[in-house]
C-alpha cells in the first residue's frame, strides 16, 4: 500500500464521530451535501456513547445507563446514513495546512482537500500530578470508561475513584452496576461547593436529581464516599496497592490495586490550532480555547468547532453544536438551512452554558495543589520531567512563558505533546511565577499531533503532495 495519496474531490470534512460529529453530518446530509467523517475510533460514538469491540451479553441499559436512549438514537441514526456520506473509522488526523488534512488510515496517509471544515475533536481527561500517579493501575476517568464499555473489564479488583466533576461519579456508579468492588469515591470539592447544585435544579432538574440519585445508589452499594480530600498519594511498589489523602487534619488510606483519576475534562485543539483558528483564555475551563461565534464559525472562513472540543458541555451540548455549526455551513454556502432551527439550538446552547457554570462551582479544579507538589513527582511522563526540574528551568533560565518552559525543560516534548502534562505545567508555571495561569500562554500545537510513522510524514510533505 502506497505510504501517501492525495484525494482531489472537494467536500466538507467533519473530524469526530461522537455526538457533535453525527448531528453534523446528519443536518450536512439533510443540506444536500456529501461529507466524509473522520474517526479514531473503530465504531461512531465518541467517548460518552462508545461502542463495544465485540458483542457480549451487555444491554445498551447496562452500557449508557438512562443515557441508553440516547446512544442508541445516534448509532442508528449515524447508520441510517450509510450510502450518503463517506466514512473513514480508526483514522487518525494528524495535520491541517493550506486546505488540506493527512489523514492516516491503516497505514496509508492520506490527504483530503476540503470544502468546509467541523472540528467536533471532544476532550480528555484533565489530572495533576500526584505522588505515585504514574504506578501501573492508576488510570484516568475516561481509561477506565473505555475499559468498562468497549472491553467489558474493570481496572482492579478493589478500586477507588478520585477526583472530581460529576464524571467521577458516572464512571463510578457505572463501575458498581457492573459488579465491580468500588471501596471508594474520592472528591477533591469540598461539600460546600455542592450547594451551587441547587442552583441548577431550575435549569436541568433532572440532570441533578440523577447525580443525587447515583451519589445515593453509590452509598447503598457499600462505597465510601469523601469529600474535600486533600494531600493525597497513591502507594506501591510495582503496581497501586493502597490511596492516602487527609481531610479535616486526620489522615485516611485505603487498600486498593485499581484506581481511576481526573479532575474533569480538557478539550482537544490541535487540529484548530494547526487550522490557524485563533485562541482565547476562558476562565471557566481555565484554558485557552479556540475562538467561536454561538453557530460555531471560527476565526478562519469555512471552519466550524462543535462539541467539547471548543469548550467543555457535555454530550447534550455537543449534539446541538454539532447540528448548529453544520447549519452554518450551509448558511455559508448559500444552501437551504432552517433559520428557525438555528436560532432554538443556539438557545438551548445557552441554557447548558449557564448550568456548566454552576457544575463548575460546585466541582472547581484543586488549583492550589501545585504548591504543595513534591520535587521528586512526575509532571512530564514522556520524557520524565519531575517537578523539582520545572522548578529549577522557571529560576534558572527566569521562565516566564510556557513554550519557553518547554523549551527549557523538555516538559510537553514526548508522545502526548502536552494534551496530559501541558495544563499540569501551566499551572506550576503560574504558581511558581505569581502570575494568573491566563498569563503564561499556551503549548503551541505541531504537526503530527499524536504519532505517526516517520515515513508517513516526510510522505506528506508539500513537494510529495503535487
Amino acid at each position: 500500500m502506497n505510504a501517501h495519496s492525495t484525494r482531489t474531490r472537494l467536500q466538507p470534512l467533519i473530524v469526530g464521530a461522537g455526538p457533535a460529529g453525527i448531528r453534523a453530518a446528519q443536518a450536512l446530509v439533510a443540506g444536500g451535501l456529501r461529507p466524509l467523517v473522520v474517526d479514531e475510533a473503530p465504531a461512531c460514538g465518541g467517548q460518552i456513547y462508545r461502542q463495544r469491540l465485540v458483542p457480549d451479553q451487555r444491554s445498551a441499559r447496562d452500557l449508557y445507563g438512562s443515557e441508553a436512549g440516547k446512544a442508541e438514537a445516534l448509532h442508528r441514526d449515524f447508520a441510517g446514513l450509510a450510502g450518503k456520506l463517506d466514512y473513514w473509522p480508526q483514522a487518525l488526523l494528524w495535520n491541517l495546512r493550506d486546505g488540506r488534512a493527512d489523514i492516516m488510515v491503516s497505514g496509508e496517509s492520506r490527504q483530503v482537500a476540503y470544502d468546509g471544515l467541523v472540528l467536533a475533536t471532544g476532550a480528555t481527561d484533565r489530572v495533576l500530578p500526584i505522588p505515585g500517579w504514574t504506578l501501573p493501575g492508576v488510570f484516568t476517568l475516561g481509561g477506565a470508561q473505555i475499559a468498562l464499555k468497549s472491553q467489558g473489564c474493570a481496572i482492579g479488583s478493589r478500586i477507588v475513584f478520585l477526583g472530581s466533576g460529576p464524571l467521577l461519579y458516572l464512571v463510578a456508579w457505572q463501575y458498581l452496576k457492573a459488579g465491580a468492588d468500588v471501596a471508594a469515591v474520592l472528591d477533591t470539592a469540598p461539600f460546600a461547593a455542592k450547594l451551587s447544585l441547587l442552583r441548577g435544579l431550575p435549569l436541568f432538574p433532572g440532570i441533578v436529581l440523577r447525580g443525587l440519585r447515583m451519589s445515593a445508589e453509590l452509598k447503598l452499594g457499600g462505597v465510601a464516599l469523601h469529600d474535600g480530600v486533600a494531600d493525597v498519594r497513591i502507594e506501591g511498589t510495582d503496581r497501586v496497592e493502597a490511596i492516602a489523602w487527609r481531610r479535616g487534619g486526620r489522615e485516611h488510606r485505603f487498600a486498593c490495586d485499581g484506581i481511576g483519576y481526573g479532575l474533569a475534562l480538557r478539550s482537544e485543539t490541535q487540529a484548530a490550532d494547526l487550522a490557524g483558528c485563533r485562541f482565547a483564555f476562558d476562565p471557566r475551563d481555565r484554558a485557552f480555547l479556540p475562538e467561536r461565534d454561538a453557530a460555531g464559525r471560527t476565526s478562519v472562513p469555512g471552519i466550524y468547532l462543535a462539541g467539547d472540543g471548543a469548550g467543555i458541555a457535555g454530550a447534550d451540548a455537543a449534539e446541538r453544536s454539532g447540528e448548529r455549526a453544520a447549519l452554518a455551513l450551509l448558511q455559508d454556502r448559500g444552501l437551504p438551512h432552517d433559520a428557525g432551527r438555528a436560532a432554538a439550538l443556539e438557545r438551548e446552547l445557552a441554557r447548558i452554558g449557564r448550568f456548566r457554570a454552576v457544575i463548575e462551582a460546585a466541582f472547581p479544579f484543586p488549583a492550589h495543589w501545585m504548591g504543595g507538589l513534591a520535587d521528586g513527582t512526575t509532571l512530564c511522563r514522556c520524557e520524565e520531567v519531575d517537578a523539582g526540574a520545572v522548578r529549577d528551568a522557571i529560576a534558572r533560565f527566569g521562565v516566564h512563558e510556557l513554550n519557553r518552559l518547554k523549551a527549557a525543560s523538555r516538559v510537553g516534548m514526548g508522545r502526548c505533546q502536552g494534551r496530559v502534562c501541558g495544563a499540569a505545567a501551566a499551572e506550576l508555571l503560574a504558581h511558581e511565577t505569581g502570575r494568573g495561569i491566563e498569563a503564561v500562554g499556551r503549548l503551541r500545537a505541531q504537526a503530527p499531533v499524536k504519532p505517526v510513522p516517520l515515513t508517513l510524514a516526510l510522505a506528506a510533505r508539500p513537494e510529495a503532495a503535487e
